[in-house]
């Protein structure tokens, strides 16, 4: 399916309250694409053992949740203090609401965060096979490095 690119003052991320929680839960990719992405119930509890770290959003459409998206900020890549990174971690688009422009959404915003907050690159890991995300990350501008992490791709987008 090509991707088209939704364009509404509407579209927006709201930090995960309360409020919201049970929409963010609720979010569920297809079946034949849970292999690719942790369910958001994953990412939240990720999320609260590492604070400060983590940056939880759910994706609106009005006041429709259409996604989830989890970024993180400043991670010691090789656990040893040498190599610092900031990404994409997780992005959740719900079955019904994709091809609409609701992932290049979430990256953009990503991206927009990143670069508010210094960073020159945004990364990610995707997981390989017939219905992952390669294409699409690929069709951002993000380039596969030689690198895996836990068996997956590891991809950079530069922020220039």
């Amino acid at each position: 399916m090509t991707e088209t690119t939704k364009t509404t003052p509407s579209l927006r991320l709201e930090e995960i309250t309360p409020a919201n929680i049970d929409a963010a839960l609720a979010v569920k990719v297809h079946p034949e694409q849970e292999f690719a992405v942790a369910p958001v119930v994953k990412s939240l509890a990720e999320a609260y053992v590492h604070p400060g770290v983590a940056w939880p959003r759910l994706i609106m459409d009005g006041d429709r949740p259409v996604g989830f998206l989890m970024a993180f900020f400043d991670i010691d890549w090789k656990l040893d203090g040498t190599l610092v990174r900031s990404g994409l971690w997780r992005l959740n688009i719900a079955a019904g609401e994709q091809g609409l422009g609701y992932g290049r959404f979430a990256v953009q915003s990503v991206a927009t965060e990143l670069r508010n907050r210094g960073a020159k690159e945004l990364w990610v890991t995707w997981h390989e096979g017939e219905h992952g995300p390669e294409d699409f990350y690929l069709g951002l501008g993000f380039h596969k490095t030689e690198e895996r992490v836990e068996g997956e791709v590891v991809g950079v987008l530069a922020l220039t």
